[in-house]
């Protein structure tokens, strides 16, 4: 896999997302997004982030939804925010 900060594209039209794309994120990213990291489609995503059950913390700012990419990062077991 490349070492580029955005998604690679794979065989098959199947996205992937490198170490390096997840770190360039920021702090927060939205559920969508945070979604597609963890294989989660985005109607699934909002409908568990709406019943408080989204796998990592994300914080919730009138109609829009944060997650934390720190903890993003954490929950698929990548450590530390430097590279």
């Amino acid at each position: 896999m490349g070492t580029s900060t955005t998604m690679q594209a794979e065989a098959g039209g199947v996205r992937v997302w490198t170490e390096q794309a997840g770190r360039a994120l920021g702090m927060t990213t939205d559920v969508e997004t945070a979604g597609e990291i963890l294989g989660i489609g985005r109607s699934k995503a909002y409908a568990l982030a709406k019943a408080g059950e989204f796998p990592v913390k994300m914080v919730r700012i009138g109609r829009r939804y944060l997650v934390s990419v720190p903890a993003l990062l954490r929950f698929v077991g990548v450590d530390g925010l430097d590279p």
